[in-house]
């Protein structure tokens, strides 16, 4: 990592196609990643680590913040959404970076408690062009109070064009956590997800169910150019999900009937 202010971050790494091929093996898809190939989209979550020493992790596995994230008191954090640009493919066997600049950040009172709002702008640039922007929407959290009511999620829209079904496992959270250097414990830890921060099991990567969203969008629609997402309820590893299509509207719907994310291609 370069040294830069607090507030930026950048990263250098090879695109490697291998890394690609273990995301498509993980995933059960056919097709292999070879040096000069373009990336699927948002396989940049693959790349540009950021490795820190277990001092410097936080209880939740998260690098601690201070740095290019605030450190706003909030111990929970969760990927809200994001927004992406594809401004040019992202090439395979190639050096790229990465520049991070956390664009803006907020506290505000909501009706479960304090809740801090970040969003970071990645921009992924390969051959001194730029290949991809991405705002990443993030929000802190106090830990969840075991007497209060459940939130209610809201109700998935029941007129998809085209969906499938889709079912998780401890080993695919395991596996996209390894790809994408992601150590928090949500995601492979099944008792601090339980009885640390409240939830019915391990929690599916928002990232992961927006990754399917957009290798679905890319299939039936064709080349991405731009791409929105937001999570709206959390969805655990042992239940099944539908991914559904309207258009260029998206998203997963839960075992129940519950909106897990919705997105726009």
């Amino acid at each position: 990592m370069d040294n830069v202010p607090k507030t930026q971050q950048r990263h250098h790494d090879v695109i490697d196609p291998a890394r690609a091929e273990a995301f498509l093996a993980a995933l059960g898809r056919s097709g292999g990643v070879r040096t000069g190939d373009t990336l699927p989209p948002f396989f940049h979550q693959l790349y540009f680590w950021d490795p820190e020493p277990p001092v410097m992790l936080g209880r939740d596995g998260h690098p601690k913040v201070g740095g290019v994230i605030p450190d706003m008191g909030l111990p929970r954090r969760m990927w809200a959404g994001g927004r992406i640009t594809f401004h040019a493919p992202l090439k395979a066997g190639t050096v790229a970076e990465k520049h991070t600049t956390c664009e803006s950040q907020q506290r505000k009172d909501g009706r479960s408690g304090p809740l801090g709002f970040v969003t970071l702008r990645h921009e992924i640039l390969q051959d001194s062009g730029l290949c991809i922007t991405e705002w990443q929407d993030l929000v802190y959290r106090e830990d969840p109070d075991p007497t209060a009511p459940k939130p209610i999620p809201p109700q998935a829209r029941t007129d998809a064009q085209t969906s499938e079904s889709v079912t998780f496992t401890s080993t695919l959270l395991f596996r996209y956590s390894a790809l994408t250097f992601n150590g928090h414990r949500i995601h492979y830890d099944l008792n601090y997800a339980r009885d640390i921060d409240g939830y019915d099991g391990l929690v599916v990567h928002g990232p992961l169910l927006a990754q399917l969203l957009m290798l679905k969008a890319e299939a039936e629609l064709g080349p991405l150019t731009t791409f929105t997402f937001r999570a709206t309820s959390p969805l655990m590893h042992h239940e099944a999900a539908t991914l559904c299509r309207n258009g260029r509207d998206l998203w997963v719907q839960g075992p129940d009937g519950r909106q897990c994310m919705v997105a726009s291609a």
